[in-house]
């Protein structure tokens, strides 16, 4: 298959999006091979994530969702200070073992999810609150993730060093995106479509990748495994429900500032930790893939449920 065909079959497949991600996580966990071989490619994956978020820039739109308070001021504060910082505290306060505080934490650390404007065009909405507030999280992220992570007991990591790794992850992808803009403006322009293409291709493989010896630590330790599904999927949907409270607008805007709280690029933190990670830090990273990649579908529901309803009414 020729490039062109094959960047044109992803295109086609981008609105189904949703339900392609499910079965990406479920492929890595029924094709244990497959997730372990595409295990050396999760860095990869995130540094095309963070590119194509960049990318997908649009000027003129962007400059005017940056005039909204609630694009530049509250959601960014609310994801990168205010939900990890209320998440640390509560999983104290509940009694948590250590490891899962950790990992709770950290999870919430990262910026909101590369790929959540992808997600947010996939289910028809605006993509460019998720991308504006996308960028300046990732702007903030070599500064808060070390500092908050700092401030958990038990958490042996360097915060220069994290800080470091996660400014030239972020800072490399955006001088290329910033080199690429440059040159080719036009170009990025018209294939728009296939930048979303190459987001959702890289969030299937990072997808893919994140299961990677979860199916064996499933079957040797179910009830370690199931805690951290349970945390991830109830911590994940406090704070898109957290998000979609405080957003004023209809429905579509609530759901995308939800998403843009609720879905984080853990694989951003995981990357730049390196060989720190714990076992247990790595299961429930894992686990929060799963309503991740998830959610959307069950969004996808929603919204078609309400479209329904208002187009009968």
């Amino acid at each position: 298959m020729r490039p062109d065909d094959l960047a044109r079959s992803l295109e086609r497949l981008v609105p189904r999006g949703p339900t392609l991600l499910i079965i990406g996580v479920l492929a890595g966990l029924a094709f244990p091979a497959l997730a372990d071989g595409a295990r050396p490619l999760m860095a990869a994956a995130i540094f095309v994530l963070v590119l194509g978020t960049f990318l997908q820039i649009e000027g003129d739109a962007f400059r005017r969702a940056l005039r909204r308070p609630l694009v530049w001021l509250l959601l960014p504060a609310l994801a990168m200070l205010a939900c990890p910082l209320a998440v640390g505290f509560a999983a104290r306060g509940a009694g948590l073992r250590a490891e899962l505080i950790v990992a709770l934490v950290l999870s919430v650390c990262a910026p909101p999810s590369s790929g959540t404007a992808a997600v947010a065009r996939m289910l028809g909405f605006d993509a460019t609150i998720p991308l504006a507030v996308t960028l300046l999280s990732m702007a903030l992220a070599p500064v808060t993730v070390p500092l908050i992570a700092a401030g958990f007991a038990g958490l042996t990591l360097d915060p220069l060093a994290l800080a470091v790794r996660l400014a030239l992850l972020v800072g490399g992808a955006g001088a290329v995106a910033l080199l690429l803009r440059r040159q080719a403006a036009a170009q990025l322009a018209r294939h728009a479509r296939s930048i979303d293409a190459l987001v959702l291709a890289s969030l299937l493989l990072f997808a893919i990748a994140t299961m990677a010896g979860v199916r064996a630590q499933i079957e040797t330790q179910p009830i370690a495994a199931a805690t951290c599904i349970g945390l991830a999927f109830a911590c994940n949907l406090a704070l898109q429900a957290l998000g979609a409270l405080l957003t004023p607008g209809n429905l579509a805007a609530r759901l995308t500032s939800g998403l843009v709280l609720g879905n984080r690029n853990v694989g951003l933190v995981w990357s730049a930790m390196g060989a720190a990670v714990s076992p247990m830090t790595a299961l429930f990273f894992a686990a929060t893939q799963f309503p991740i990649y998830m959610t959307p579908r069950l969004i996808e529901l929603l919204v078609r449920h309400a479209r329904k309803e208002k187009a009968s009414s």
